[in-house]
């Protein structure tokens, strides 16, 4: 890795002026792009205070040797040129967004004499009018075969049509009403292309007006008596529903919108795109990718905006941008994105996040798409056996183990400022979260953390000692051959004394910070980089990310319950029943304090005997106050009263 000084440009050396800069290994292979409103104060952040980047940040400009940069008039102007150049470079810094899976457009092919409607896939092509896309192709094939009754337009492919002009008669769909046949001569091609035409725009969501058409002329036929032109119509009418009832009604019917959705973590990001048109759902997107730099939701929005719309630019109106995009956070340079979009669409485009109705609903149900996805992705990953077994044999040649760690546990401390610390050990066997294995344990209040860590450590194996009385071991698949920490060197070298206490030397330690992602092992003052997209390091990621889980839920529920504390709760012969019915009686410990035995034993289910026993233990902690279980701190006699009644 390049040290950042040695390539940091002149501070008066970098213009204040808009522009778009590029970093270069030391191969002269780009590998980020970025634009900025002041390239002297974006490119200063990079180099003022290394340190403090994001990990992600730190790792690109570690990564590089050189930065260039070009001048710009204006914000829109770097958009663009930002735009073009992380498609030329294709840097690996910069988040790539790539479709989980292909997903068939229905198309239109107007660049050819005779427009054909089909099911495609694959890079979008000029002269081409998409729809869609659509999460399955026979959606599409049962949606094109309820059009064609209405739209008879050609759908054979180019072989078919030029067989059937050479034999000088149609085929079945024309035969049966569902092409106008202008292999034939029964169309001219200006007759066909006027019905490609009209396909398109009842595709693009102008439906209304073709519904209330035909029902218009099929009313009219039957009034005439033309009662077979009126029974063509009515079934016309009904394919038409057909097809429209397959998408789903959402927003008005004059809304032209995309809905982008988005969920990340810190390694990964999952986004969902709704195309509404006329309305209705038309189409949806998925994109899972990898999280390479730093930057917020917003940031991720306006990288995911541009390079969504950057493609369909040549393309229709139907198959670009929408007069609407609905975002959850709006990009840092809302105004110049939707400049852009503008001049792309050449009408007004309006980037929001809605706060009520129906858009926010939806906007709700884009997300929480994006977070079933990324739950998918990540199971489909951990659920690969060869990923599975690639990750277990990294690990043992990354951290130097004598076989692969078929079984690891980890090990998490939570707490609040030294209160209510708990541990969390879970376990993996073969790469796999054994639930049933997880254990929680409460450490004693005022510890630190290595303190805590030692602890846990001990508790958890001190049955595997040399010399225990140890039948659990006897229950285990395998013996544990590894010990994650949620933690960077103090932590592991915590671990490995508590271990070396107990004279267990077959458990190998590491320990991953959340930092930079680094492995850190006992006594070494150097932490070890696993390749970023190693299945090794995913591994220990999900094992970390799930001992941080669970050992967080069992912190809260301690709180939790401490917090709910009452001096009620000690006295004898008082249970949860008489509890509340005292409580509700009086409304609070206060005025519970205040009343004698005979108002108290006036409580439905409480006794003379037990009222007694009442006032004389709530009298005792009204003279000695109360304390806050939670923070420790003492509490005055009427702090205390409201305490025990909530």
């Amino acid at each position: 890795m390049a040290d950042p000084v040695t390539y940091r440009p002149e501070t008066g050396s970098i213009p204040e002026s808009a522009g778009v800069y590029r970093f270069r290994d030391e191969n002269d292979v780009v590998i980020y792009v970025g634009k900025a409103r002041s390239l002297r104060s974006r490119l200063n952040s990079y180099f003022a205070d290394v340190h403090s980047l994001h990990p992600r940040t730190y790792a690109m400009v570690n990564s590089a040797s050189r930065v260039d940069w070009v001048t710009v008039a204006n914000e829109v102007e770097a958009l663009q040129v930002e735009y073009s150049w992380i498609k030329e470079y294709d840097p690996r810094f910069n988040v790539r967004y790539r479709d989980d899976k292909s997903y068939p457009y229905l198309a239109v092919t107007m660049n050819e004499q005779f427009p054909r409607v089909q099911v495609m896939r694959g890079s979008k092509k000029p002269g081409i009018r998409y729809f869609g896309p659509y999460a399955h192709a026979w959606a599409i094939r049962e949606t094109v075969d309820q059009l064609l009754r209405v739209f008879p337009m050609r759908s054979c492919s180019k072989g078919v049509l030029v067989r059937h002009q050479r034999m000088g008669r149609p085929c079945l769909l024309g035969d049966i009403g569902k092409c106008a046949a202008p292999c034939v001569g029964r169309v001219d091609e200006q007759e066909h292309r006027e019905i490609a035409e009209e396909l398109c725009r009842f595709l693009g969501g102008r439906t209304e007006k073709y519904i209330r058409d035909i029902e218009k002329q099929m009313t009219q036929a039957a009034g005439d008596l033309d009662y077979e032109t009126a029974a063509r119509l009515r079934d016309d009418l009904a394919a038409l529903r057909r097809a429209l009832a397959r998408t789903a009604v959402v927003l008005p019917d004059d809304t032209d919108a995309d809905v982008i959705g988005m969920v990340a973590d810190e390694l990964e990001v999952s986004i969902q795109v709704f195309h509404v048109r006329g309305g209705r759902v038309t189409g949806q997107r998925s994109f899972i990718v990898e999280r390479t730099v730093d930057g917020g939701e917003d940031e991720l929005v306006e990288q995911f905006v541009t390079q969504l719309y950057g493609d369909d630019s040549e393309h229709q109106e139907e198959a670009g941008v929408p007069q609407n995009v609905i975002v959850s956070q709006l990009p840092p340079n809302v105004e110049v994105l939707t400049s852009w979009l503008s001049a792309k669409r050449g009408a007004k485009v309006r980037i929001s996040v809605p706060s009520r109705g129906a858009k926010r609903d939806l906007l709700a149900t884009v997300r929480q798409n994006a977070r079933e996805s990324l739950a998918v992705h990540k199971l489909r990953r951990a659920g690969d056996l060869t990923a599975r077994s690639q990750a277990l044999q990294q690990l043992q040649e990354y951290l130097d183990l004598p076989e692969a760690p078929l079984r690891i546990e980890c090990i998490d401390i939570s707490g609040h400022q030294g209160t209510d610390l708990t541990a969390s050990i879970v376990v993996f066997e073969d790469a796999i979260a054994t639930k049933s294995e997880y254990r929680k344990y409460a450490i004693a209040d005022h510890q630190d953390d290595l303190a805590a860590m030692r602890e846990a450590v001990t508790r958890r194996f001190s049955r595997l000692a040399p010399g225990s009385d140890e039948d659990a071991q006897t229950r285990r698949r395998y013996r544990p051959g590894l010990l994650v920490v949620d933690g960077g060197e103090p932590q592991v070298n915590a671990a490995a004394n508590a271990l070396a206490v107990l004279d267990i030397n077959f458990i190998a330690v590491c320990g991953l910070a959340k930092r930079l992602e680094e492995v850190w092992l006992p006594g070494d003052p150097d932490p070890v980089i696993l390749p970023r997209r190693s299945e090794g390091l995913y591994l220990l990621q999900r094992v970390r990310d799930e001992a941080h889980r669970f050992a967080v839920a069992y912190h809260r529920q301690r709180r939790a319950k401490a917090a709910r504390a009452s001096i009620l709760d000690d006295i004898p012969g008082l249970g949860p029943a008489r509890r509340k019915a005292l409580l509700k009686h009086f409304g609070s410990v206060r005025k519970v304090r205040e009343a004698n035995v005979e108002e108290i034993a006036a409580v439905p289910g409480v006794g003379p005997k037990l009222a007694a026993t009442i006032l004389d233990a709530v009298a005792q902690s009204g003279q000695n106050g109360g304390i806050n279980v939670t923070t420790g701190e003492l509490l005055g006699n009427a702090e205390a009263d409201e305490r025990a009644t909530d």
